[in-house]
């Protein structure tokens, strides 16, 4: 079955439905802008005029700052909005007369319904504060796109989270293990500092060859350094032990993989009767740590969709599959639908029309569906995505649809 039929079946709520529906029609635009002009949080005099880094996480339905000491330091039991504000070069390479915009918001893996939808909707009242010439990104603790990790020298991923409206994550009863971080350089980083801090379950499961594993076991501190580790990773995690230690001064025994002593560290985590001569290379961001290798975002065809109401009707279409997708397919009549076949791309045409820009979520919702269920890959819901408008696209959307 073709991509774009039965793509409007919606399911029972999860992760891929974290985009909220919204009207689109010009009042509800007028709503959504009166609503921001309020917001405390887009209201400090700098957001829209002045380039930076803005980071706000969702608390009770609210917007609340992010003090700048923890930029780059998420609870996957949170969400959070993400603003990026850059000076726009002009056609010489000087600073034109303008910003542009990159909203993210960011979905913990243990994130509540509330704090997703209120994330999901905060970011586009965001975008009408911004006039609608932001890039809006989904990013999804699994697989964070590379411009989100590009903005962090160092992200951190930690257990827990904030209380909401409806539930309340809690830090676990420590036991006799307290702590497993994985410290690695995840493939989407664009800056050779970008390096992840993720604290995944604590068993020898979680370990892979190619990462260095700080275990913080209350009395002493384990670094666990697999065979294929990286000496930036390395260095990173002697900056974390050496934070951990601050407040307590404790034995801490740095082991390579390679050393027989190295099982230690696998007893440790539970791993008596395994074998490490090497244990099999984690998924980019793991959220479970049960090292499900064929959890990833598979690669797909190129595929090309419109929608469009030139027929009276609002109509999904499939445009290309498997070809080269290139600027000339576009048309400002309408919105396109770009699937990478690693992540989703929507383009809204400058002259499409209010019926088209309602229906972009359902049509988009949709097809991850489609290619969750048709590509047999129950990974697809957290594919990155985008959208671009118009006149106000990134430098990484050119770069995908040149491709």
């Amino acid at each position: 079955m073709p991509p774009h039929e039965g793509l409007v079946h919606l399911k029972e709520y999860d992760i891929k439905d974290s985009n909220v529906e919204l009207i689109g029609s010009d009042i509800d635009h007028k709503v959504k802008y009166n609503s921001a002009a309020t917001e405390p949080a887009w209201n400090d005099g700098q957001i829209g005029t002045q380039a930076g880094l803005h980071i706000w996480r969702i608390e009770n339905f609210h917007v609340v700052p992010l003090p700048k000491n923890q930029y780059g330091q998420f609870y996957d039991g949170d969400s959070y909005i993400v603003l990026y504000s850059y000076t726009v070069k002009d056609n010489d390479g000087g600073a034109a007369d303008k910003l542009g915009h990159e909203i993210f918001f960011w979905l913990g893996s243990k994130t509540s319904q509330d704090e997703a939808g209120t994330a999901a909707y905060k970011t586009v009242e965001l975008d009408e504060f911004l006039h609608g010439a932001a890039t809006q990104h989904r990013e999804v603790q699994q697989y964070p796109s590379e411009e989100f990790v590009a903005l962090f020298p160092r992200l951190s991923i930690k257990s827990g989270g904030v209380a909401s409206g409806f539930r309340h994550v809690e830090e676990e009863t420590p036991k006799e293990i307290t702590t497993l971080l994985r410290i690695f350089k995840h493939p989407a980083a664009g800056r050779a500092g970008s390096l992840i801090v993720h604290e995944v379950e604590p068993t020898w499961r979680s370990l892979d060859d190619n990462d260095v594993f700080v275990l913080d076991k209350g009395e002493k501190i384990w670094v666990w350094q697999g065979n294929k580790s990286s000496p930036m990773e390395k260095a990173k995690a002697a900056q974390v032990v050496h934070d951990l230690t601050l407040a307590k001064h404790i034995d801490v025994e740095v082991l390579s993989q390679a050393e027989a002593r190295s099982k230690i560290v696998v007893d440790l985590l539970g791993g008596r009767d395994v074998d490490q001569l090497s244990f099999q290379s984690a998924r980019p961001l793991q959220a479970t740590g049960h090292g499900d290798s064929k959890s990833d975002v598979s690669s797909r065809p190129k595929r090309l969709l419109r929608i469009s109401d030139a027929s009276g009707q609002v109509l999904f279409e499939l445009v290309k599959e498997g070809q080269s997708i290139r600027p000339s397919d576009l048309d400002g009549k309408d919105i396109f639908v770009f699937d990478t076949g690693k992540k989703i791309w929507v383009w809204e045409g400058s002259h499409a029309t209010r019926s088209e820009k309602a229906s972009w979520i359902q049509f988009t919702q949709a097809y991850v569906r489609y290619i969750q269920d048709s590509d047999a890959n129950p990974n697809a819901a957290v594919t990155p995505v985008a959208k671009v408008v118009q006149g106000h696209e990134n430098s990484a959307f050119f770069k995908a649809i040149a491709l």
